[in-house]
Parts: C-alpha cells; sequence; structure tokens
C-alpha cells in the first residue's frame, strides 16, 4: 500500500473519531462450539468409513468381472488359440476352474429314457435301406454339395451290412444311415444353447427358465449351479468326429456291439446292461455300454465327451475356438481325444486318417432339413 493511501484512511480515522464513531474489526462467527464440532466430525468420519465399506466390494466385483475378465479374454483367448490350432496341450486351461467337478446322478436320465420306449422298432434290410435312400434321393454325392441331408433317421443298423464286399459301399450307407442322427442330437444341443444364451442375457428369469436351467445342470453334472462350466460343457461335437470314431469303434457298422447293442462308440460300463468283450481277460469287470436304437448311442457318446474330466482339454479346446468366432474342425478337436482308448496318441492318429481318407470335414457344416419351425431357424 502506498503512502498516499495510509495517509487518506488515517484522514477519515480521524475524522470518525471527532464526530464519536469507532472502528471495530468484524470476528469471525464461530457457528460451532468445542462439543458440536467434535459430534460434526464424528459423523462426518463414520459416513465416510460406511460409505467406503459398501462401495469396496462393488469397485472389487467390477475389477473382477470387467478389468481382470477383459484381460483374461485378451491375453488367454488368442494364444490358446493359437495352441489349439498348433494341436499343442492346454495344461494351464484345462487347470482352471471352469469345467471342474461331475455329478453322475441324473447324468443319463435324457439317455435311457429311450428304453421305456415300446420295443416295436423294425430292423431293415441293408437292401430295404438302400431302396429307402434311393426312392428319397439321399445320397451323400448331393450332401457334399448342397450341405443338406434328409431327416432320414433309422433306428437299427442292417445285419447285412457286414456281409457288404465292397468297402466304399458299406462305408457310405454306415455315413448315411448315422449322419442324419448325428446332426438331429447337434441340432438338439444348439436349440439348447440358444435357450441358455437367451436366458443369460436377461436381467430376470422365470420360473420354467430357472428349472430348465436346474435341468441342464442335472444332465450335464454340473456342480454348484455354475454357468460357466454350463456353457462349456453344452455343445457340439463335428460330424466327421463322431462318423470317425463311430467307424473306428464298430469296424464302420460291422461289430457286434453294434449290431446287438446300437454301440457306436465303444463305451463302457461297470453296471447295468452291457456286452461283455469276446477276448476281454477273466478279472476284467466292464462291459460295452448297449442302447435300445442308435439314436442313445449318440447321446451318450456326446454327454460322454462333453462331461468326462478325461476330456477336459477337448472342451477347452472347443471353446477357445468358439471363442475366436472359427468352426468347430474335426481334425483339430481329435487332437484332444488321445484319452479315450488305451492306445492313445496312436488312436488320435487313427482318427485323423479316417477323417482324411473319407473326406469327413464335408460333413461338418451340413445342415439337417428342416421337420419343424425351430430346426428351419438353424439353416
Amino acid at each position: 500500500m502506498n503512502k498516499r493511501k495510509v495517509f487518506k484512511l488515517n484522514q477519515i480515522k480521524e475524522f470518525l473519531l471527532k464526530n464519536g464513531l469507532t472502528i471495530v474489526k468484524k470476528k469471525k462467527l464461530n457457528f460451532l462450539n468445542k462439543g458440536s464440532r467434535s459430534l460434526y466430525f464424528t459423523f462426518l468420519c463414520s459416513l465416510v468409513v460406511i460409505t467406503f465399506s459398501y462401495a469396496l466390494p462393488i469397485i472389487l466385483e467390477f475389477k473382477n468381472n470387467t478389468i481382470l475378465a477383459s484381460k483374461e479374454i485378451e491375453n488367454n483367448s488368442k494364444s490358446n488359440f493359437e495352441k489349439v490350432l498348433d494341436g499343442e496341450a492346454l495344461e494351464k486351461l484345462s487347470n482352471s476352474n471352469i469345467d471342474e467337478g461331475l455329478s453322475l446322478k441324473n447324468l443319463f436320465d435324457d439317455v435311457f429314457k429311450f428304453d421305456d420306449l415300446p420295443s416295436d422298432t423294425v430292423r431293415l434290410s441293408a437292401s430295404t435301406i438302400e431302396q429307402l435312400f434311393k426312392e428319397t434321393d439321399y445320397n451323400l454325392e448331393d450332401v457334399r454339395k448342397t450341405k443338406l441331408v434328409k431327416p432320414v433317421k433309422l433306428s437299427l443298423l442292417p445285419n447285412e451290412i457286414k456281409m457288404i464286399e465292397n468297402t466304399k459301399k458299406r462305408k457310405n450307407l454306415f455315413i448315411q444311415i448315422i449322419l442324419p442322427l448325428i446332426i438331429e442330437e447337434n441340432n438338439r444341443i444348439k436349440l439348447n444353447r440358444k435357450k441358455l444364451f437367451s436366458i443369460l442375457n436377461k436381467n430376470h428369469n422365470s420360473n420354467d427358465e430357472k428349472k430348465w436351467l436346474n435341468k441342464k445342470f442335472k444332465q450335464y453334472g454340473v456342480l454348484n449351479k455354475d454357468l460357466s462350466t454350463l456353457k462349456v460343457r453344452m455343445d457340439t461335437v463335428p460330424a466327421s468326429l463322431a462318423i470317425a470314431q463311430a467307424a473306428k469303434e464298430t469296424g464302420w457298422g460291422t461289430s457286434r456291439f453294434a449290431l446287438e447293442g446300437n454301440a457306436l462308440f465303444g463305451q463302457w460300463t461297470w453296471s447295468g446292461e452291457g456286452i461283455k468283450p469276446a477276448k476281454s481277460d477273466k478279472n476284467t469287470t466292464h462291459k460295452v455300454m448297449k442302447f435300445k436304437i442308435l439314436k442313445s448311442s449318440i447321446r451318450a457318446y456326446q454327454r460322454n465327451l462333453n462331461t468326462h474330466s478325461g476330456y477336459k482339454e477337448f472342451r477347452m479346446a472347443r471353446a477357445a475356438l468358439r471363442d475366436n468366432k472359427r468352426n468347430l474342425d474335426g481334425l483339430i478337436l481329435a487332437t484332444y481325444l488321445i484319452r479315450y482308448a488305451e492306445t492313445g496318441a496312436e488312436y488320435v492318429r487313427v482318427i485323423k486318417q479316417i477323417i482324411k481318407q473319407n473326406s469327413l470335414t464335408d460333413f461338418d457344416d451340413v445342415k439337417l432339413l428342416p421337420s419343424s419351425i425351430q430346426l428351419k431357424n438353424l439353416i
């Protein structure tokens, strides 16, 4: 402040004093006494602590579900996909918490429900089946071109299939019989997956939807109602892989397990009805599972691949393909069935050879001509 301004202020003060007026410095208002101030700060601190305690779980959940999840997808999904394409093992992924544990209680309930059906199934002869296919204009050359297969569904293999000397003719007949059944079962799973994702995309689910979910948890042996596990397990098996494994296990439909027990995939059982292998060890207690119709054998096979702990790598490899929006490839996924047979890597080599030699991947993208509006939506 300069001298001129100070002088003017002094003059004003002298003038006010001469006229009986005084200047008092205004004190700051103290709106809280000592006790009130303490109570105020206690309340404020409590509010901060409560707010932090409430917000912390939300922040952590957001971090885990959003930030960490996106990191996992970004960092692992691509690398796992590349491993799958290269046929490498997926040990780290297989040891994750997803797809752990199995409840066997209701696993095959829907498979063996076919045993309750009336036993009036007729076994057609090979010549009758061939004539049926001819009349319906169903042949594999057209299927490969059009990618459509006619819904001709048979329940039993013909006994005469083992007497067909022409290898190509026998193979074609076998594929024609089981291909529609395999695709039908895949369609059933596709519809279930569609419904599952529809339910997951809703904020609130109806009682019917909750009952349906509980039923699927039981069918796929999912523990603790884990949705991530259900999504991994409820998925299709490529037609090429299913055909190749059925061909290997039955000698293209000629084995007694296939003809007597409709067992296409050589699944074992230690309880219930089955067929005892002719050359098995006397101490062996297992049997080959027996089915009433071919359809139940295929469903049991898919359920086996989709739930058994030995095929977790198969399911994780399939999930990696899904995550990267790739079609399921039978040749790629066959790599992860090393535990399907005692011969291990040799079994995988044979399955891949069957797929390649018979161009079975042609059937991986084949659709079943619809018999309903629901199925029409899958084409």
